[in-house]
């Protein structure tokens, strides 16, 4: 027995010691691999690490970040927060317009600069540049310093990352032509240029337009747009939509409910200075203009004399804002000047992908070119629904400073845009490949000149041959035209004919091409009208003109009235003011 224990207690002695023994054995193991683990992971550091070749695809249109003005340009330094991502195309917002309210709503978000970001001063756009936009303006009497924001741009942090997204957009693979877009037809801005670029493009490739109802040439302006004003949309009659570039008045949630999700948003914007000069003489007939006997006489008593509430004043007032759907009866010494400022410039950056300068066209329709991945063909233009040099006047350094008080919201944005303008420039395009393209364009327009034009150039109404070829002459301004070149083939002179339609022109046919059976119904209506409305001198063209814009603005209310009506007797409470609120 004794023997037993005694043998069962060396045992467990025994394996007590190996145990212990192992346990030395393994703790050593360990620290041998760690101190391996840790020179390898050394070594490695050392050398540069070769990572796989990753391909992105990007959609160009998310290309486009916020730039924010430098603090030393404290003249209009804008407090909006630096925000490079976009809202992914295609996104559940866009895609349902039951949610596209959401985003209305978000106008009254304040976003805020970061203080501690980075600020660089950018290039100045070359002499090139300038001249293109002094030939555009020089009628108007502005200087170099008044019709340039020399911009300074701050580079975004990730301008790497950016970077290497424009040159994986830019691949043939990857950058595929846009054929959903809206685009904001703002007043005086050039815009009827552009609608005519892309009523040319959806009709050579057969795509339906957003059109206005029962025939008209705008989208009930100046009232909000509503997805009832667009001809087929209620009834059914088209499916989708691919372009929308009438005038409107922008509303968000109503163009969402047309227009698919991922269309591309472009508007363009003019200096408000040039721009309020070209207004007074276009619409000299409004009740704020019309007392007047120059634009120094409105700037004067504006305050006294102008009423919000009267038709059509709107005009006289900040017009870049009324059209982008805010309130432009803001003024330049309110306490709350900045937050409207900083709220308007954020939402618009938010509904809309780009934002072009019409004091450098070219440069804009290269800009264009590039994010809708279109041709150079596509971007060429002549100019249309432009003024005679005789009735343009020139404005004294004083008059220069008043307007910019008189529309100082306008003037703000305008600021702003022209400064993250030739940020998108340089980092989507750059300075020698604009420099290039810019030259091509205009080689390609004095080409087309030369074939499509009689004597190259454009002349004034009285002297266009045809008739159907005439632009609409409104208030004191005279719109010129142009004659086709009469020893063309018949062929070329399609192409060419389509360059030089005016808008109401170009909108009718289109509108005869999508509804014909609407638009017969419609001449068969026209024809009970006298005769004697037909005449083609001026005042009666005037005449027929207001009383189309009546009619415009009482189909509207009898349709808001209809609406309410619904509304009531649905239990419902009648829609609130949809002012777009800043």
């Amino acid at each position: 027995m004794d023997h037993s224990l005694s043998f069962f207690t060396s045992c467990v002695r025994r394996g007590l010691c190996y145990r212990r023994q192992s346990l030395w054995v393994l703790l050593l193991l360990l620290v041998v691999c760690l101190a391996i683990q840790t020179f390898v992971a050394r070594q490695a550091s050392d050398r540069p690490t070769r990572l796989p070749l990753l391909r992105f695809t990007v959609n160009k249109q998310q290309l486009f970040p916020t730039i924010i003005p430098g603090d030393d340009d404290a003249e209009f330094s804008l407090q909006v927060q630096q925000d490079v991502r976009s809202e992914p195309t295609g996104s559940s917002l866009n895609r349902h317009p039951e949610n596209a309210g959401r985003a209305e709503s978000s106008d009254n978000i304040l976003r805020t600069s970061d203080s501690g970001s980075d600020t660089k001063e950018g290039k100045v756009p070359s002499q090139k540049f300038l001249s293109e936009k002094q030939r555009n303006n020089a009628a108007a009497g502005l200087t170099t310093d008044e019709t340039l924001i020399r911009p300074r741009n701050r580079r975004p942090a990730n301008t790497s990352t950016l970077l290497s997204f424009i040159n994986n957009a830019n691949s043939e693979t990857t950058c595929r032509p846009k054929s959903h877009i809206v685009f904001l037809k703002t007043h005086k801005t050039a815009s009827s240029t552009i609608l005519n670029i892309l009523y040319r493009y959806g009709e050579r490739r057969n795509l339906t337009f957003a059109l206005p109802l029962d025939k008209h040439s705008q989208l009930f302006y100046p009232f909000f747009f509503a997805s009832h004003f667009v001809e087929g949309f209620s009834s059914r009659r088209v499916k989708e939509f691919n372009i929308m570039c009438n005038h409107m008045r922008f509303k968000k949630y109503e163009v969402a409910k047309v227009m698919p999700g991922d269309s591309f948003y472009f508007s363009v914007l003019r200096n408000p200075v040039a721009m309020m000069e070209s207004i007074f003489t276009y619409y000299k007939s409004i009740q704020a203009f019309h007392k007047t006997n120059s634009l120094d006489d409105f700037l004067k008593t504006s305050w006294r004399n102008y009423n919000s509430s009267v038709t059509n004043n709107h005009y006289a007032h900040n017009i870049l804002a009324f059209d982008f759907g805010f309130d432009n009866n803001v003024a330049a010494d309110a306490a709350d000047f900045e937050d409207r400022v900083s709220r308007v410039i954020a939402a618009i950056e938010r509904d809309f992908h780009l934002i072009l300068i019409s004091e450098y066209f070219d440069e804009s329709m290269i800009l264009l070119k590039h994010a809708l991945c279109w041709s150079l063909e596509d971007v060429v233009s002549f100019k249309l629904n432009s003024r005679s040099e005789r009735t343009r006047r020139q404005l004294s350094s004083d008059t220069v400073e008043e307007i910019k008080k008189w529309n100082a919201l306008d003037w703000r944005i305008y600021q702003h845009f022209n400064n993250t303008f030739w940020y998108k420039v340089n980092s989507l395009v750059g300075d020698e490949q604009m420099t290039r393209e810019v030259s091509q364009l205009r080689e390609l327009q004095d080409e087309l000149a030369n074939t499509c034009l009689k004597d190259g150039r454009a002349v004034e109404p009285s002297q266009i041959k045809d008739a159907a070829l005439k632009p609409f002459q409104y208030g004191a301004a005279v719109i010129q035209g142009y004659n086709l070149n009469p020893h063309i083939d018949q062929q070329t002179r399609a192409r060419c004919e389509r360059l030089i339609t005016p808008e109401l022109q170009y909108t009718e046919r289109l509108y005869t091409q999508q509804f014909p059976e609407l638009a017969a119904k419609q001449r068969r209506a026209t024809r009970k009208i006298p005769s004697r409305h037909q005449r083609s001198n001026r005042s009666e063209i005037m005449g027929l003109a207001l009383a189309k814009e009546a009619f415009q603005k009482l189909f509207v209310r009898r349709k808001f009235f209809n609406l309410k009506n619904q509304e009531v007797s649905k239990g419902s409470p009648p829609a609130a003011d949809n002012r777009r609120r800043i």
